[in-house]
């Protein structure tokens, strides 16, 4: 057990519970785009179909 004045440290590698990839980013980005497309799309549609 440690004093009460020291803080414990750790490295980094040791308490990192994800993985470094970057596939959420691209999965997030694509998801945002495609939303976007598909919401504009309808709006645009019903915008045009309005008499």
């Amino acid at each position: 057990m440690l004093p009460i004045d020291e803080e414990p440290h750790y490295a980094s590698e040791d308490v990192r519970g994800g993985s470094e990839e970057r596939v959420v980013r691209y999965v997030l980005g694509i998801s945002l785009g495609l939303a976007i497309t598909f919401l504009s799309a309808t709006w645009m549609t019903g915008a045009i179909t309005m008499p």
